[in-house]
């Protein structure tokens, strides 16, 4: 080792060093910047098991509207009607604080109601930290951010269901 430190000047000057370095990596890390669309909207797509839900928040005074397969604006209460589906629509916003801050408008697609549920919450939580990124840290910590990767598992053949085996026969 050729830059062996033998003084307190020695360590001053590579501690100055090092603080160059730092300060470089302080402007490389700057906030990220609210992204929302001419109506100030902040758009996200979330995801659970075979439902896709494509999520809109902004302002308001917490209305939540869910489109139907038809095309019509239903209230979140009246499609996912068990008081569960609710509760988890509800986290993200209590997670982060800001209860009946937004409105949201949400159009699902595919899979059950419980996997339709856990779309739109996904949804909700990426638009949240898009619209504020200063919510990121609680919904990360809460899990909110990370899609949820498990799937119904196929069908093998030779098998009766994924890993259910006929009735063995010994006659």
């Amino acid at each position: 080792m050729a830059d062996e430190i033998k003084s307190l000047d020695g360590l001053e000057a590579v501690a100055s060093d090092a603080g160059g370095v730092l300060a470089g990596l302080e402007t490389a890390m700057e906030p990220r910047e609210p992204v929302r669309d001419e109506l100030g909207r902040s758009y996200a797509t979330g995801k659970r098991k075979d439902a896709v839900a494509r999520v809109w928040i902004k302002p308001g005074s917490g209305k939540f509207l869910i489109r139907d397969h038809k095309g019509n604006f239903i209230d979140y209460t009246k499609y996912f009607a068990r008081p569960v589906l609710q509760m988890i629509l509800r986290q993200p916003f209590q997670v982060a604080g800001v209860e009946g801050q937004f409105d949201v408008q949400a159009t699902v697609k595919g899979g059950g109601l419980s996997g339709q549920a856990g779309a739109v919450k996904h949804g909700i939580s990426k638009a949240l930290q898009l619209y504020d990124p200063s919510l990121r840290a609680a919904l990360k910590a809460a899990g909110f951010l990370t899609r949820d990767s498990r799937v119904v598992e196929r069908k093998k053949y030779g098998k009766a269901k994924a890993r259910k085996s006929f009735q063995f026969s010994k006659r």
